[in-house]
């Protein structure tokens, strides 16, 4: 009856009172309202003010408890590694958006010039289809220039 089932409820929705939650878990409700309070885990609330804890917060209490316990990280270190992974999951999601943009991006302007750019060596890729240009007449080539600016961007990013 948790994630994916066909109860018609997602992993995000808060169905599972405190009780069930910790039994879900193996804890006791007790410890459910302390990572509640510490910020471990923050459970939605109904109506009267009652925890209720989604198929995700199931799942993250038994992380923090296998963290705690195999792996000896106190409560304070746990808060902190969750601290990180909300940061990197929205570091992906940022780096996602920004790839779709480039995506999009490269597309109108293969589109604007006429042309096809490969994904793989973006910046090799401009620079040879310029250089067919310049083969058909179309003037001097930008090719070197662009290849080096290409060149001195990337290899920027890798020191």
């Amino acid at each position: 009856m948790l994630a994916g089932s066909s109860s018609g409820y997602g992993e995000d929705v808060p169905v599972f009172v405190i009780s069930v939650a910790a039994e879900l878990a193996g804890m006791h409700p007790q410890t459910l309202r302390q990572y509640d309070r510490l910020g471990l885990v923050s459970p939605g609330r109904a109506g009267g003010g009652g925890r209720r804890y989604s198929a995700r917060d199931v799942a993250r209490l038994r992380e923090v408890q296998r963290l705690s316990k195999d792996d000896g990280v106190n409560l304070a270190g746990i808060k902190r590694v969750i601290e990180l992974e909300h940061q990197v999951e929205a570091l992906q999601a940022r780096a996602a958006e920004l790839a779709a943009s480039l995506a999009t991006a490269q597309g109108a302007a293969s589109a604007a010039l006429g042309l096809r750019v490969r994904r793989t060596d973006q910046g090799a890729a401009v620079a040879s289809l310029l250089d067919d240009r310049h083969r058909q007449g179309g003037g001097r080539s930008r090719a070197p220039r662009l290849r080096h600016r290409w060149r001195v961007r990337h290899d920027a990013r890798d020191h």
